[in-house]
């Protein structure tokens, strides 16, 4: 399959076509002259491979811990730096190819989904409007890009307008993406073909470079069923080498992999040196699999969904190192690769984080990295479309994100939170089993909130013009902008049990995910054990009684998590549903009946789950 050229770029390629005069001119003078005064060619050009990942619309600058990135500082302290924003992520973009004539900006994917109410609000179209100014030349699929469905990811490819909500702004229609959106390993289950296109070649001066995309394979576990209707999802490692030998084929010999999944690396510091020797160093978790697994014809890996900083390197198949790449999230950070393309072989010379060749011969450490994640510091002046851009789709939005809901006393953290238990998580799940506790309502007498549905801290200090600790429509979208339906079920104590001890064992043994808990349930969480050993079953309590095997009790949850997504399967295995309001319009009704301006909410003390590390 051949890459056609995306619309909109229609200009861009004019202005392409005319620099690339301009430079073959200015190569040629470059190049060394032979003893009859002939210049013969540059045998390596190097590409300027610029990568970031898990935007998830986050086009202003993201409040509280979630707009920072930690960094070690030459003491070896770490500090964590404010960073991110789409206005600086774009003057970060556009500094960085300065001086390369040979410049890529691709993305590993979850560009959308889970967004602020800036653009989710307008279904993305803001962030997808942004991207295409960015100059983003492709990107992967991530599992949120099938939030809304499949054919929602088509026209946010192709442009028109909202099929219900229609054109936004009068005389507009929605372009779409002006950047090909890869899905290499998602097809559709009737005609067996990918969905979007499996892979993408750019070129410039006869440099070819061919782009593969695909997102984790265990996409639909973690999106409502309704998202990935009719949609198969395939191993990431089987279909990367399949187009790879295809790309092969056509002759196009450099291959880059974006892939939406990702490691651990030992440190949270963006500037951790991941190939560093120390014991316990490095990065654990699936990408390391996948990448020992694609065949070296692929010479590097963007990755992402992690949300983690990472530039290591991990061997092939051959032996030889590959780089596998991660810029955090919700554009706090990018990546700076070069990739040294052979024209005579038409691939790329392989290297190493810190610049030795794939022969194994090393290099004088190079004056700048082969590869490393920058900041994108909130120092730097801001790119003027940008600003333009947001403040557009804000003045569209006002109405509706600036109406107060509630008042805190100080900042309450969710996503932000390294705790196993966060204070934002027990708020939601309060506020969940408060709305579904009435007889007509359900009859909850639990509530269960899975942690990665917690988007966003509460923030004290004013986004806006609303005032300190005021939280207005568009915070608290921003903390819960699913608009998940809460779904309240039967399920037997026996279930119960299973659904705590499948927060750490079966697929959520190596990484677990532990559900934030309504008040009135406690337990003990053992980690110095293994698999659903970690859950102290005799610890479980709900109102200071022992959870009974035998008995029924009505449970509250979003859709996802009753649809056993996440791994719960337990969860899903509910009777006697009755579906309720949404997730945020309880989060909206619970800051309003618990809060005032005279007698703010606080933060909860989180004393739900014991934890033993």
């Amino acid at each position: 399959m051949s890459a056609t050229p995306q619309k909109n770029r229609a200009s861009r390629r004019v202005l392409a076509a005319a620099a690339g005069l301009a430079t073959v001119g200015a190569l040629v003078a470059a190049m060394p002259a032979d003893a009859h005064g002939h210049h013969t060619p540059a045998s390596t050009v190097d590409v300027q491979l610029l990568s970031f990942n898990d935007l998830h619309g986050t086009l202003e600058p993201p409040a509280g811990s979630s707009g920072t990135v930690n960094e070690t500082q030459p003491d070896g302290s770490v500090k964590p730096v404010p960073a991110g924003g789409v206005e600086y992520l774009a003057a970060s973009l556009r500094s960085a190819r300065k001086g390369h004539p040979y410049s890529i900006t691709a993305a590993g994917g979850d560009m959308v989904g889970a967004s602020p109410l800036l653009s989710g609000l307008f279904h993305d179209e803001p962030t997808i409007e942004a991207l295409n100014k960015i100059d983003l030349d492709v990107t992967s699929v991530g599992n949120h890009e099938f939030d809304e469905g499949a054919t929602e990811l088509a026209r946010l490819q192709n442009g028109g307008c909202h099929p219900v909500e229609g054109c936004y702004e009068k005389g507009k229609k929605f372009q779409g993406a002006d950047f090909p959106y890869l899905a290499a390993n998602v097809t559709d289950e009737k005609s067996g073909k990918p969905i979007l296109k499996p892979y993408t070649v750019w070129k410039k001066n006869g440099v070819k470079i061919g782009f593969i995309g695909v997102t984790l394979e265990g996409t639909p576990n973690i999106v409502t069923a309704n998202g990935v209707k009719g949609l198969k999802f395939h191993d990431e490692v089987e279909t990367i080498n399949k187009y790879a030998k295809e790309l092969d084929r056509q002759g196009v010999k450099s291959i880059v992999a974006l892939i939406h999944e990702g490691g651990l690396p030992a440190s949270s510091s963006y500037n951790y040196d991941c190939d560093s020797p120390g014991a316990g160093d490095g990065i654990s978790g699936p990408i390391t699999d996948i990448a020992k697994g694609i065949t070296p014809k692929v010479d590097a890996l963007v990755t992402g969904h992690t949300h983690q900083a990472y530039v290591c390197t991990i061997p092939d198949p051959a032996g030889n190192p590959r780089l596998v790449t991660s810029a955090a999230s919700f554009g706090r950070l990018y990546t700076d690769t070069t990739l040294t393309y052979d024209r005579r072989t038409g691939d790329i010379v392989r290297t190493a984080v810190e610049g030795s060749s794939k022969e194994g011969a090393k290099h004088p450490a190079p004056s700048n990295p082969v590869s490393a994640n920058h900041l994108v510091s909130r120092d730097q002046k801001p790119a003027k479309d940008m600003t333009k851009l947001i403040a557009r789709w804000n003045t569209l939005a006002a109405p509706i994100s600036n109406r107060p809901q509630g008042y805190i006393s100080a900042d309450i953290d969710g996503r932000g939170s390294t705790a196993l238990e966060k204070p934002l998580g027990d708020l939601i799940a309060d506020a969940q089993l408060e709305g579904l506790a009435p007889a007509d309502k359900g009859g909850a007498v639990v509530a269960f909130m899975n942690p990665g549905g917690i988007r966003s801290d509460l923030v004290y200090k004013a986004s806006g013009s609303e005032g300190d600790g005021v939280v207005t429509y568009g915070e608290s979208f921003t903390v819960q902008p699913f608009t998940n339906m809460m779904n309240v079920v039967d399920l037997t104590g026996a279930q119960l049990v299973s659904a705590l001890q499948q927060q750490v064992s079966g697929s959520n043994e190596a990484s677990p995910k532990i559900l934030q808990v309504s008040k009135g349930l406690t337990y003990t969480l053992d980690m110095t054990k293994s698999g659903a050993d970690r859950v102290v079953t005799d610890t479980i309590r709900l109102n200071g009684e022992a959870i009974d095997p035998g008995r029924t009790y009505r449970v509250a949850m979003n859709e996802f998590l009753a649809g056993g997504g996440d791994g719960f399967a337990a969860l899903g295995a509910g009777t006697n549903k009755l579906v309720g309001a949404s997730d945020l319009d309880l989060f909206n009704a619970y800051l309003a009946a618990h809060s005032t301006a005279a007698s703010p909410l606080a933060p909860p003390v989180t004393d739900r789950i014991t934890v033993v590390k």
